[in-house]
């Protein structure tokens, strides 16, 4: 009792009621400390938080508005002709602000015109693989079996098929155009979207979800495109993003191996294969079309990156 008393500050009198048990109130213990966030709004914080993917859809969204808007506020056209003002330097006061080519045509009207080309290109080959290649991998992973074994070797086969020659052979039968060009892009463009959707596919259909969907009197088409496809969207969604960048940097190599749009059409690989020839005395005519193509490969990938890793749950904190 002594040394007790010896712990105590001298001045201070502890008595019984000055100690108390310290519960735990069960009501608070159920109170949420964090708000509860959906699949979709968590991913779009993580989203947020990563800022070269958000740099990269800030300019893209800028690309992508130019584009439509940029030619407007330009009193030149794409396809006029003024064989005397050929390969003038980039200057605020003449108006032609990208200079102009080998023909007296204005650059930055052309630039942003075959920056059209480009996205539609993009745009609509992505569209296409992803209706084609989400039918065709669902399919193939939902029935499985003997249909997958004979769907999944027709891919392989069709896939060993390089795309340049399938162009060639189109081009044969057809004129050049841009809607040889976007069906040459998805003849076989949508196989990587097939697999991809065919693997999520056979991973969910064991779920017990689908199980209980079934067993309560679900057909196929309502498991497929209303159970199993929503649970797949993200890795859809990424390769969309990434598909996209493909199919702008295919039909630019297309345009510069001149198998793509033809004049006076303009499109950013049919520019910079004109300009090649004399680029070192006028490289405004090569820069502009390279720098624009590259920017936009290079958002389309970083914002894909960034996508990727928002839609991982494996990152979730």
């Amino acid at each position: 009792m002594a040394s007790e008393n010896k712990m105590v500050p001298s001045g201070i009198n502890l008595k019984p009621e000055d100690f108390r048990k310290i519960g735990v109130d069960e009501k608070e213990a159920e109170v949420i400390q964090r708000e509860s966030l959906s699949a979709w709004r968590d991913s779009w914080q993580r989203l947020r938080k990563n800022k070269m993917a958000m740099t990269a859809l800030g300019v893209l969204c800028l690309i992508v508005i130019a584009s439509i808007v940029g030619p407007l506020f330009s009193e030149y056209n794409y396809y006029s002709n003024d064989l005397m003002n050929t390969n003038k330097p980039p200057s605020l006061t003449s108006g032609h602000w990208f200079g102009t080519d080998d023909l007296g045509r204005d650059m930055f009207v052309r630039t942003w015109y075959g920056a059209q080309i480009s996205l539609t290109v993009g745009f609509a080959a992505a569209l296409i693989d992803l209706i084609i290649g989400v039918i065709y991998g669902g399919t193939m992973g939902y029935f499985g079996g003997r249909l997958d074994n004979i769907m999944n070797k027709f891919s392989e086969v069709l896939y060993s098929i390089p795309y340049l020659l399938v162009v060639i052979l189109l081009l044969v039968v057809m004129e050049p155009s841009l809607g040889t060009i976007i069906l040459a892009l998805t003849i076989t463009g949508w196989i990587n979207m097939s697999w991809i959707v065919r693997g999520e596919i056979m991973q969910l259909k064991n779920r017990e979800f689908v199980l209980a969907s079934r067993s309560m009197g679900a057909g196929s088409g309502r498991l497929l495109f209303r159970h199993l496809l929503p649970n797949a969207v993200g890795p859809i969604i990424v390769t969309i993003t990434l598909s996209v960048p493909n199919a702008i940097f295919a039909e630019a190599f297309l345009s510069f191996l001149g198998l793509g749009v033809q004049a006076p059409v303009a499109s950013l690989g049919s520019m910079i294969n004109d300009a090649l020839t004399g680029w070192l005395y006028y490289p405004w005519r090569f820069l502009f079309p390279a720098i624009l193509i590259s920017l936009t490969m290079l958002s389309f990938n970083i914002f894909g990156d960034g996508l990727r890793d928002a839609l991982d749950p494996k990152l979730k904190k």
